[in-house]
């Protein structure tokens, strides 16, 4: 008697082994990104590394100028130029101050009552950029004139008494003087403290507000408390905007003031341009801007805030 055995399936044919499938594109988002860093190369990280070799570089222009590693050049021209450096951080800083203080309710009002007139007093706040910015400070000049309304109204006010005692301003005029550049600054920059401010107020849920408000917040308790810390990024980056660019800014300082008002982006031009110092120039600019620098990360660091707008 025979028995009948099965026969075993056969083995299904083996899979042949694929081969990680490519990602094609994987490279585009460097190549997007390719122009902005040659920009940045050509055009910021090149003149760098030829102004820090001017810096330590001896000579004249007749002679020529080489590399020695001259340091001291840094510490000669710190040792010199000091008061315009401190000279432009409280110009800087009390322009920023006003920005601030006369952009942060215009801004308010843009995001919250302005209403149909949102988009009339935005372009009012970027007119300022549709002209060169020598002209809009070449028009400070006729505006603080001695025979101005302005210099008029404020010397009615008995405003100019106080002035003179603080220091911003000599007898009855305000051209030539801190005021007159301090003023210059504020108007220049403010367009920069009011977008950001705008920005970021405008991003504020109102439902916030009401909030505030069905907990029986008054409304300077709901601006300290809800409206002002959600808008600290705006507040950090028009400040930033508007120190930055103040700090070395050297055409307020030539056009509306005298030799007692100037910043040290006016000693810069002059080392540049006139007296031909090129390696005291270059120590200059690093100085202001290892400065700037310096206060920007303290200033970034203790404003509480990561997001900037």
């Amino acid at each position: 008697m025979s028995t009948l055995t099965e026969a075993p399936p056969p083995l299904a044919p083996a899979e042949p082994e694929q081969k990680p499938v490519r990602k094609r594109g994987r490279f585009t988002p460097y190549w997007l990104l390719l122009p902005g860093i040659l920009w940045l190369v050509v055009f910021f990280a090149l003149p760098m590394i030829y102004q820090a070799s001017t810096s330590v570089q001896q000579g004249s222009l007749e002679d020529g100028y080489k590399i020695t590693w001259h340091f001291a050049t840094y510490w000669d021209a710190l040792a010199e130029y000091w008061p315009q450096f401190l000279r432009s951080v409280f110009y800087a800083a009390a322009a920023t101050l006003l920005c601030l203080v006369l952009g942060y309710p215009l801004a308010y009002l843009i995001a919250f009552r302005a209403g149909r007139w949102k988009n009339l007093i935005m372009i009012l706040v970027i007119a300022p950029f549709f002209t060169s910015f020598l002209i809009r400070t070449l028009a400070w000049k006729t505006i603080l004139s001695d025979s101005g309304p302005v210099v008029h109204t404020l010397n009615s006010l008995h405003v100019l008494d106080l002035t003179n005692w603080l220091g911003w301003t000599a007898g009855d005029r305000v051209l030539a003087t801190p005021l007159a550049v301090v003023c210059g600054l504020t108007y220049n920059f403010l367009p920069f403290m009011i977008l950001p401010l705008y920005t970021s107020l405008e991003r504020i849920d109102g439902r916030l507000h009401e909030a505030a408000g069905d907990l029986y917040a008054k409304p300077w308790t709901t601006f300290r408390k809800v409206t002002f810390p959600l808008s600290m990024p705006g507040v950090v980056s028009g400040t930033l905007l508007t120190f930055i660019p103040a700090a070395g800014d050297y055409v307020n300082a030539e056009l509306l003031g005298s030799t007692d008002t100037r910043m040290i982006g006016n000693v810069i031009q002059t080392q540049f341009l006139r007296i031909l110092d090129y390696p005291t120039a270059a120590a200059l600019s690093f100085i202001l801007m290892a400065a700037i620098l310096a206060m920007v990360t303290l200033y970034i660091r203790r404003s509480g805030t990561e997001d900037l707008v």
